[in-house]
């Protein structure tokens, strides 16, 4: 299937799925990408993505990250261009690439929280948002079912959608280093 093709049909699929409400995102949340033919298909998966971190506040921890066993990092999205980050995503899926940013993840720790959640409109309905302070980022939220969260990152300026999974971690979760 063309990529532009399985784009249209996981936005399709995505638009299916019920909205989601702020206040129902506190908490740690595992991810795994939907392949859709984005570039960024894998990367993230690669460099040990773990997930995303969402406070009662609505702030949140955009990427988080497998640091070592047991240990989260959140990374600042900032750090990371995400033109050049699409551009680079072959490089990305590397073992190369996967290395380095083991050695790298520390030196690009967030200070502090790196993105907001609102209720915000896409497509005509109201649903979860989190939008990034230092990239022009919005990631959409819809319900899968009562665990399981669908995502769509959308980048201002780039038609195509990087679609991912989020799945609510048990109180057993990961220590973080943030």
């Amino acid at each position: 299937m063309k990529s532009v093709e399985l784009q249209n049909e996981m936005s399709n699929w995505f638009r299916s799925l019920e909205p989601v409400q702020p206040i129902e995102m506190p908490g740690l949340w595992k991810g795994e990408g939907i392949p859709s033919g984005h570039p960024l298909d894998g990367v993230l998966e690669n460099l040990g993505w773990f997930g995303k971190r969402f406070h009662a506040n609505k702030r949140a921890d955009a990427l988080l990250f497998q640091w070592r066993p047991g240990r989260l990092v959140a990374i600042e999205p900032g750090f990371f261009p995400i033109g050049l980050a699409i551009k680079a995503a072959p490089f990305g899926r590397t073992a190369i690439a996967r290395s380095w940013f083991s050695y790298l993840q520390k030196a690009c720790r967030a200070r502090g929280t790196t993105a907001a959640l609102k209720l915000q409109t896409e497509e005509d309905a109201a649903t979860a948002a989190m939008i990034y302070d230092r990239q022009p980022i919005v990631d959409y939220f819809r319900r899968i079912d009562g665990e399981e969260l669908a995502g769509m990152m959308c980048v201002r300026g780039d038609i195509r959608r990087y679609f991912f999974k989020l799945r609510r971690v048990d109180a057993a979760s990961p220590e973080s280093d943030t």
